[in-house]
């Protein structure tokens, strides 16, 4: 008996006091509100259970005093009207030395005009601008090896540079050595039926996609796709594009992918799927990139390293006529940031959670009582009016 008298005395606390059920009124709007208000907060409660499953993310920016030993380039470029047999991919660093022994894994597809795939795609294998002593050294070996044999024309290069070219590759790298123009490779012998003959005739009538990726030294930077075979002369880097001219190549390309180490979810990179044509001929497309160093620490420990980057976009028209020189293609040139961005997933305390699902179910109802009641009076007020015919 004393435990219920005491029971008896908590109800001065009661702040929740009942109505007889006798003197509750139900309506048809006070059951749409109701339904409303259940709809809303079921809306607002699988909104906020997302939100909960969300790891939050923080943010920390420092200098970077990691030394990553490579930096990965994923790529993938189309060149809607240059056959794959003449672009070239070639890699240096901020010194000017050309990167040898890159691991790379890029491929080549041909394509033909409209973007569709020719034949499987094929390994490519990254042009390291061979230099013209280690070349001539090779056609002197190649001379001297069949000279007894037969010992076809140079058409004018000294023999001291070449002691016979009797292919079509032995007559290029004569006059390439002599820094001669090219004659047309129909009035070569040794060009008439030579295979770089036959490419360079469907130079123009296919396109070429390049994808994959090449690991490069973590400094600074460029990349290039461009026309031609490249070679180091005098330090210099240049392409010869030879039978034609650099203004013959239209660089009208699309930029499906490009991204500097590992593509982690969410992660957004600013040139993915850029289209650019060149109204005006041959164009030295130049983009200059600002890599910033990002390590994403995951809620589970575990550590990923990437890259994120900005970009400005040049472009510089090459023919003749605007009187600009450059070599027509698209240029990536590469800086690395000193300061680092981390990202660090955090789980959201549950108290936070349930902080916010009372705050949802206390706030509808609260605004749905007062919408009720406004509803209930102003019905019954127009009622009343009505009855009493004072409703005009």
């Amino acid at each position: 008996m004393n435990l219920f008298k005491n029971l008896d005395s908590l109800r001065r606390f009661d702040s929740f006091s009942k109505t007889i059920e006798d003197f509750r009124v139900k309506t048809s709007g006070g059951g749409l509100v109701t339904l409303l208000s259940i709809w809303c907060m079921v809306v607002l409660f699988y909104a906020e259970v997302k939100d909960y499953m969300t790891p939050g993310i923080t943010e920390d920016l420092f200098v970077d005093t990691s030394r990553g030993p490579k930096l990965r380039i994923n790529l993938d470029i189309v060149m809607p009207t240059i056959s794959c047999s003449f672009l070239s991919l070639d890699a240096m660093d901020t010194a000017g030395e050309h990167h040898l022994h890159i691991d790379h894994n890029v491929y080549k597809r041909r394509l033909d005009l409209l973007g569709q795939p020719l034949e499987e795609p094929q390994k490519e294998d990254l042009t390291t601008s061979t230099s013209l002593k280690a070349t001539t050294e090779k056609a002197n070996v190649t001379g001297l090896a069949t000279l007894n044999e037969t010992c076809g024309s140079c058409y004018g290069a000294p023999k001291e540079v070449i002691k016979c070219c009797n292919t079509c590759e032995d007559v290029r790298e004569a006059y390439r050595i002599m820094q001669w123009r090219f004659p047309d490779p129909d009035d070569i012998e040794q060009c008439k039926n030579d295979q770089s003959n036959l490419m360079a005739k469907g130079a123009f009538k296919e396109g070429c996609q390049i994808y994959g990726y090449l690991e490069v030294n973590r400094v600074g930077g460029s990349f290039h796709i461009a026309p031609g075979r490249s070679y180091l002369i005098d330090h210099v880097h240049v392409h010869d594009v030879q039978p034609f001219s650099a203004s013959s190549f239209n660089t009208t390309h699309t930029i499906r992918h490009l991204s500097f180490g590992l593509n982690i979810q969410g992660k957004t990179n600013p040139i993915d799927g850029i289209y650019v044509v060149t109204p005006d001929g041959a164009t030295m497309f130049q983009y200059y990139i600002k890599i910033v160093p990002t390590t994403y620490v995951r809620k589970d420990g575990s550590v990923l390293q990437t890259n994120q980057f900005s970009v400005t976009k040049h472009r510089k028209v090459v023919t003749m006529g605007h009187g600009e020189s450059g070599m027509p293609g698209v240029f990536f040139n590469y800086e690395l940031s000193p300061m680092m961005v981390k990202y660090t997933e955090k789980e959201k305390p549950l108290g936070h959670f349930l902080v916010n699902l009372c705050a949802i179910i206390g706030g509808i109802y609260t605004v749905a009582s007062i919408i009720d009641g406004i509803l209930y009076h102003s019905l019954r007020a127009i009622q009343q009016k009505i009855e009493i015919g004072k409703l005009s």
